[in-house]
């Protein structure tokens, strides 16, 4: 029904930037709230970011100050763009939506697969 794939994960140095994409496509009447998500090895599933359909956002303390979300609702894209990176935000990140896939229906979530972030020297 509704795919999401994520891109722009890598490996970079701390202190670098990177700018993740989230491309949603599929049966969508309209996508709600985006948000990033991260996994690190050994580590649950933590909330980093959210977005709203009308641009409101939220971030979690520890990055703050450092990484952005937004979105382009004409292509469906949501983006985390990440500067001064950490070792410590090394991990897998996933993107989630809340879509609403017809007029009338009711909200589903969807995740993407996820993408590597490596932050190392």
């Amino acid at each position: 029904q509704v795919q999401l794939v994520e891109s722009g994960g890598g490996l970079v140095q701390p202190g670098g930037s990177l700018r993740l994409s989230c491309a949603a496509s599929g049966n969508i009447f309209m996508i709600w709230r985006m948000g990033w998500y991260r996994q690190a090895p050994g580590n649950e599933r933590e909330l980093v970011a959210t977005i709203t359909n009308g641009g409101n956002t939220d971030y979690a303390d520890s990055v703050k100050g450092r990484f952005s979300i937004s979105r382009d609702n004409d292509k469906n894209t949501g983006y985390l763009q990440m500067n001064s990176l950490k070792p410590e935000d090394t991990a897998v990140y996933y993107c989630n939506a809340d879509v609403q896939l017809q007029i009338g229906s009711g909200r589903y979530g969807f995740w993407g697969q996820g993408t590597q972030v490596t932050v190392s020297s």
